[in-house]
């Protein structure tokens, strides 16, 4: 072959390689444009502002997942009326949670090579008070019902719960003091009266008490996973029952709604919800039968709400607290909500 043939050869090779990743490149154009266009039939979602203030008119908050301009900025609906026009606020959100005016929005922060995330701590009016660099992708967050405290988790290793090879990093942060806790693995464990050390010990899915100093948590080691309760003040945490995840106490503070494995499911989709009565720790499933990967919110005191997959990322469902009912669709295309007023 002449020296001018391989010239020839690497020539059409490189504009063949030239072609392939134009062509990737207006695909994910393509995509991203669709993302921006609504959907025909979607939600009624329309700019506009709107405050984390408790004021008499009870509303959800929530990430809108519908297709569109305004997909993943914080919007808000009457409590009411869930599947009417939705206010979108132009503050994005991966994870969000709210109480008593304070907010926490778990943010992508797009790079050039690759994205990086932050805890972002909003006041009454969506602005920024503080932000955090995060160590990984963000899964949960949670304020406490003062907005005292927020606290976040992100996956550091691995991308799902339902495997053993997932590492995690649940974060408490003072809004007042603005003092960090990093990671509860800082925090001494108590297991079984004893105190506990393991290099695999994970926390995840964090919820506060009203007396801002005691939360509920999750703590996975060995293959298994724990209910700790946690106090902020002793910085101790101390396991209650095994096989509890992603626990979301209730308004009156004597029950905890949580995904619980279930023996016998496949293995990548082996949860379902359940109550815990937290004056005895027994349990009581929830009458939704599907596969529920979320921490569960409390809308009131008898109903929880929870994600599932939807066409467009998410859904909102909603089933009573004491296993009674059927599970119903809430909204459609929503995520990581909470109830003010």
């Amino acid at each position: 072959m002449t020296h001018r043939n391989r010239l020839l050869i690497l020539l059409a090779a490189v504009l063949a390689l030239g072609c392939v990743a134009g062509a990737a490149v207006w695909r994910a154009g393509e995509r991203a444009d669709d993302r921006n266009r609504a959907q025909a039939g979607g939600p009624d979602v329309r700019a506009g502002r709107f405050s984390l203030v408790a004021d008499g008119r009870r509303r959800i908050v929530f990430r809108n997942m519908a297709w569109g301009p305004r997909r993943d900025e914080l919007a808000t609906v009457p409590a009411a009326t869930p599947g009417g026009r939705r206010t979108a606020s132009g503050v994005r959100c991966l994870r969000f949670h709210a109480a008593a005016g304070t907010g926490v929005c778990l943010q992508a922060v797009r790079g050039a090579v690759q994205d990086t995330y932050r805890a972002v701590v909003l006041d009454a009016h969506l602005k920024e008070r503080s932000h955090h660099p995060l160590a990984g992708i963000p899964t949960r967050a949670r304020v406490s019902p003062s907005g005292r405290y927020v606290a976040w988790t992100v996956f550091v290793g691995g991308d799902s719960y339902a495997g053993t090879d997932f590492s995690t990093r649940a974060s408490v942060l003072d809004t007042r003091t603005g003092k960090l806790e990093p990671t509860l693995e800082d925090f001494t464990v108590i297991k079984d009266g004893e105190r506990y050390r393991s290099a695999d010990a994970n926390f995840w899915g964090v919820t506060f008490s009203r007396d801002d100093r005691h939360f509920y948590a999750t703590l996975g080691t060995k293959g298994r996973t724990y209910l700790v309760r946690g106090d902020l003040a002793t910085r101790t945490v101390t396991t209650l029952r095994a096989n509890v995840e992603c626990p979301s106490l209730s308004p009156d503070e004597t029950r905890i709604a949580f995904k619980k494995r279930v023996p016998g499911l496949p293995a990548d989709a082996p949860w379902r919800l359940y109550v815990l009565d937290l004056a005895d720790l027994t349990d009581r499933p929830l009458a939704e039968t599907r596969n529920v990967d979320d921490q569960a919110v409390w809308t009131d005191a008898h109903t929880v709400a929870y994600a599932l997959p939807g066409d467009f990322g998410a859904d909102l469902y909603a089933v009573p607290a004491d296993g009674s009912g059927v599970a119903k669709r809430l909204m459609d295309s929503a995520l990581a909500p909470a109830w003010i007023g």
